[in-house]
């Protein structure tokens, strides 16, 4: 199975925020869209950064409160491992794995189309293996 395949899926739009955005708003959005991650694009709508759960506790845990009135750019992840959309699901986890991330932006000809997490990508292996063992029970009730 394929990235695209999970992203039929979702049928989500991908949360975003500007670089100046202070992280008390991007904060904000995480909680409205009960997300864990959100995209920073630039102003020519390029992909300049993530900004995770894991970065708000990791700037809270250094700077306390204040972080909250820093802007995202300030404390986004920059460097940012993508996928497209014809990569394998299971290539997509081992990067995540490896990178100890959990969230996958999808690019495909140097623009944003979406956003998958480990959790959509786990969800979707799961419903897998379950329609694979469906049709091998229904095999063998055939043979039977």
């Amino acid at each position: 199975m394929f990235i695209s395949d999970v992203l039929q899926e979702k049928h989500g739009q991908v949360v975003k925020v500007a670089p100046a955005d202070t992280v008390l708003s991007a904060v904000k959005k995480l909680a409205e869209h009960k997300i864990g991650a959100v995209v920073v694009e630039d102003d020519w709508m390029r992909l300049a950064g993530i900004f995770s759960e894991r970065d708000f506790v990791n700037a809270i845990d250094r700077h306390g409160a204040e972080a909250l009135t820093f802007p995202v750019s300030r404390l986004m992840s920059k460097r940012v491992i993508t996928c497209g959309p014809r990569d394998r699901v299971d290539v997509a986890l081992g990067a995540m794995t490896q990178g100890r991330i959990r969230h996958l932006p999808v690019v495909e000809d140097g623009s944003l189309i979406g956003i998958v997490s480990i959790g959509d990508l786990v969800k979707h292996r799961l419903d897998e293996k379950a329609l694979e063992a469906n049709v091998l029970l229904d095999i063998a009730r055939l043979h039977a």
